[in-house]
């Protein structure tokens, strides 16, 4: 006997994630766990702490030139999470000495 009203499982997670507004927190997560594999490993070197509230992005780069060079290109920066994550998560960043 088979079921009518199954649903994929990746499905039924997606609702509940947005049914409890989770699913923003889970992707900020994600951003911070996997900044490494976002930025590549040079950045990833001279990254300290990362952290996301209120939609912005904060990180502690350790060295002045790869800071500025950053923030030169934040907008690029901000554009490429969003486009790697699939969903509107980080809406500026701000880089720390």
């Amino acid at each position: 006997m088979q079921r009518q009203n199954t649903e994929p499982i990746s499905v039924i997670l997606q609702r509940f994630l947005q049914e409890n507004k989770l699913e923003k927190p889970l992707l900020e997560r994600q951003v911070v766990q996997h900044w490494g594999e976002l930025m590549g490993a040079l950045v990833s070197k001279y990254t300290g702490k990362i952290e996301i509230r209120n939609g912005i992005l904060y990180v502690q780069i350790l060295s002045a030139a790869l800071r500025h060079e950053m923030f030169i290109c934040r907008q690029q920066i901000v554009k490429k999470i969003n486009d790697k994550m699939q969903a509107q998560v980080v809406n500026d960043i701000r880089l720390l000495g």
